[in-house]
């Protein structure tokens, strides 16, 4: 069996593919995999990390805020669109795929394009509450459209969608409160765990400082915080700003980035973070209530919408960048505080929304949808 994954642009789209080509690769002995992807992308790196073969096509996204820079680039954009088909054939002639798998990023459309064409069976996997452009057409031609939540069904046109969920790491199932305080050399006062991604994120930064005044002056919470590369100069200041010094406080652990999340999510009892589509699905697996802080920044503002099927279902609380408010924040943190009873049914309903076994039922489906072909 011959599969090929196309994935691009972020980890949000790389992930998901590595983690059923991995159980492709476990459960069937005959499974040959490649990724295509973009040259430069993170894809690139993270593909061949983790042992497949990779090919490129060089894409270049559309820029939407108009400058002359801009201008330039999208034309180049639209000329390295134009001639992708080319290649894109190139590549599913030479590997024969039984099926092409796309997980989204702007070279999912080409590849996937052509093996329609040609009559290969394709699939996407759309991650977010709210299905991208490139999903969106897509799917009207997918043989298979897998999507993380039911809630994106209503914005996509009418195909053979199946709700799998998002894959989730194995070491965060596994890892315990216990051993994980432990690892930390952490008691068992309340955590929160705050982050705003690899990069961080200014606002996330903010919060976090305010949080942090607040209950730096009775001491009793352990707050892990990651600042990222954008707060490693702000963050500092912040605090400085708001009285909190953190040599003082021995309960604040400030690091430039978590490398262990999985240890520290099984710590946390409350998470502050933004809302991306796989941090989602690990605050459900783990059970883990939260204040979800939507980016602004991202297509189709599908963050918030990730958001909100967790808040319409009482597993965490969203606030927006635009209406966030300090004493309303410490509000909400205080009453998961001190009403545990609060903390412990937030947690429940995170987990009734985990879906644990999402590549088993990836493969399930795919290998129902060759073994139909076959029997034709």
């Amino acid at each position: 069996m011959n599969i090929l994954f196309v994935a691009g642009g972020t980890a949000g789209h790389i992930n998901p593919a590595v983690a059923v080509a991995d159980y492709f690769k476990n459960h069937n002995k005959d499974a040959n995999i490649k990724f295509v992807g973009t040259p430069n992308g993170m894809e690139s790196k993270l593909i061949p990390k983790a042992g497949y073969e990779f090919v490129s096509i060089k894409l270049r996204g559309f820029q939407r805020r108009p400058s002359l820079k801009n201008l330039a680039r999208n034309i180049s954009a639209i000329y390295l669109f134009a001639i992708s088909p080319v290649k894109a054939r190139k590549i599913l002639k030479s590997f024969k795929p039984d099926i092409v798998i796309g997980t989204g990023g702007y070279v999912s459309g080409p590849v996937l394009m052509q093996a329609e064409k040609l009559g290969i069976k394709t699939a996407i996997h759309e991650q977010n509450a709210y299905p991208g452009i490139t999903n969106k057409t897509l799917a009207k031609h997918a043989d298979l459209v897998f999507l993380a939540v039911e809630e994106a069904k209503q914005k996509l046109p009418p195909c053979k969608a199946i709700v799998v969920g998002n894959p989730v790491r194995y070491s965060v199932l596994i890892k315990t409160k216990a051993e994980a305080r432990k690892e930390l050399n952490m008691d068992d006062h309340f955590c929160i765990l705050s982050f705003g991604g690899s990069l961080g994120a200014v606002k996330v930064n903010e919060i976090a400082a305010d949080v942090m005044q607040w209950h730096n002056r009775f001491g009793e919470i352990n707050h892990i915080h990651a600042m990222g590369k954008l707060g490693i100069e702000c963050f500092p200041k912040m605090l400085k700003d708001r009285g909190v010094v953190p040599s003082k406080n021995p309960r604040l652990d400030i690091r430039n980035y978590i490398h262990d999340m999985d240890t520290c999510l099984a710590a946390a009892d409350l998470v502050i973070c933004r809302s991306g589509a796989l941090t989602l699905a690990e605050l459900e697996a783990t059970g883990k209530p939260s204040i979800l802080i939507p980016s602004p920044n991202v297509a189709e503002n599908h963050q918030y919408y990730n958001a909100m099927v967790l808040q319409k279902n009482k597993a965490a609380i969203v606030i927006e960048e635009k209406s966030y408010n300090k004493d309303y924040l410490i509000d909400i943190i205080r009453s998961f505080y001190e009403d545990r009873q609060k903390l412990k049914m937030y947690s429940k309903n995170a987990s009734k929304l985990a879906i644990l076994d999402t590549a088993k039922r990836i493969y399930n489906n795919i290998n129902d949808l060759l073994n139909e072909e076959s029997s034709m």
